[in-house]
């Protein structure tokens, strides 16, 4: 009985991709130790976001896709809801109000439209998918808009970056047309100095700043220029696991969540960087095979825009750290330190490996 049990649960856990999240796992626990020498509390801490994430991981993995395909409208509605609560009754932290008080806790409801907005998008191309036209584009997004310009409202750009992400990932997997495609890029160029006036000055510091992170370098320059000389200076091979100079005298800031990339590059150089990016490209490989395998329309958008989403997590948290993007608060997936992230991207890879398991499944 138990065997049998054990069995059904495990069933559904690609071996494969299990292996390639377990190797980058690693390497962040591996890095984790090392900035957080000074602070061993985040280390063991990391270990119970791990399990948590672990346990999420294995709960999506047993959710068949069509019944995450009837949960995507209540949940889009639930996450849309709570983010006007949020910017009603919302908690202020830091001149941000991000966070939603529940009396014995509290949340932030804008994680949740990490998970829901490609899940409300898939399901509705799913239900439009022989009738496709161009305004089930428009409405899709809409559907887009309106969270994200809460989220951004908060404000947390990087958050909104993301769901935003997701969002035009799914649409784009739809198929939208290149030309729409490219006249909406030219739009968005044109609209640029609007959008300009509609970002917050800690915003447009941030974009300033890297262009030229010189001009304030004990300021808001001082994480960029700090963060590309810990890159840089790993060279090819390293200073070595624990003897990062940069790292270790704490000239880096937020070295084990946002910026933890350039403690990695310092202490394991080129080498280090490049198995870590074959990992991440490995991970992203396999999860488009499973959305190419997928046997419904709204299993190949849903996977394909969580791989892409992955994707986005990597880019640009590690073009933030090499000064080549400006500083959103995106971070590293499988290796910052922190619950909320590790979660949402555990319960993606979850839903990956839902997907992969359920392939066999005739469309009706």
């Amino acid at each position: 009985m138990f065997e049998r049990a054990l069995h059904r649960i495990t069933a559904p856990i690609d071996g494969t991709l299990l292996a390639i999240v377990g190797g980058v796992v690693l390497l962040g626990l591996i890095t984790l130790f090392s900035a957080s020498y000074e602070n061993p509390g985040r280390f063991s801490a990391q270990f119970a976001n791990l399990g948590l994430a672990f346990i999420v991981m294995l709960v999506a993995s047993q959710i068949p896709p069509q019944t995450l395909m009837r949960f995507a409208p209540p949940a889009y509605l639930v996450g849309l809801l709570l983010l006007i609560a949020v910017a009603l009754f919302g908690d202020v932290r830091n001149g941000a109000r991000r966070w939603l008080s529940l009396g014995i806790t509290s949340i932030q409801p804008s994680e949740i439209m990490k998970i829901a907005m490609p899940l409300m998008l898939a399901w509705y191309f799913h239900k439009r998918e022989a009738v496709l036209r161009m305004h089930d584009y428009a409405i899709a997004a809409f559907l887009l808009a309106v969270p994200t310009l809460l989220i951004a409202r908060q404000p947390d750009l990087g958050t909104a970056l993301l769901v935003a992400a997701a969002g035009c990932y799914v649409i784009f997997l739809a198929g939208l047309s290149w030309k729409v495609i490219i006249g909406l890029g030219a739009g968005a160029l044109a609209s640029a100095p609007f959008l300009w006036g509609m970002l917050h000055d800690y915003q447009r510091k941030r974009i300033l700043t890297l262009l030229d992170p010189g001009e304030d370098p004990l300021g808001a320059g001082y994480h960029i220029i700090q963060s590309t000389i810990a890159v840089g200076s790993g060279g090819f091979t390293g200073k070595g696991w624990l003897n990062g100079t940069q790292t270790h005298l704490e000239f880096i800031p937020e070295r084990s969540t946002d910026f933890i990339f350039a403690v990695y590059s310092e202490e394991f150089g080129l080498i280090g960087n490049m198995l870590l990016l074959t990992l991440y490209l490995a991970l992203i490989a396999r999860g488009l095979v499973i959305a190419a395998n997928a046997p419904t329309f709204f299993s190949r958008l849903l996977a394909g825009a969580i791989v892409l989403t992955f994707f986005t997590y990597a880019f640009v948290n590690m073009g933030m750290v090499s000064g080549i993007l400006p500083v959103v608060g995106v971070p590293l997936p499988l290796v910052s330190y922190g619950g909320t992230a590790l979660v949402t991207l555990s319960f993606g890879i979850g839903v990956l490996m839902s997907v992969q398991s359920n392939r066999k499944l005739v469309q009706t």
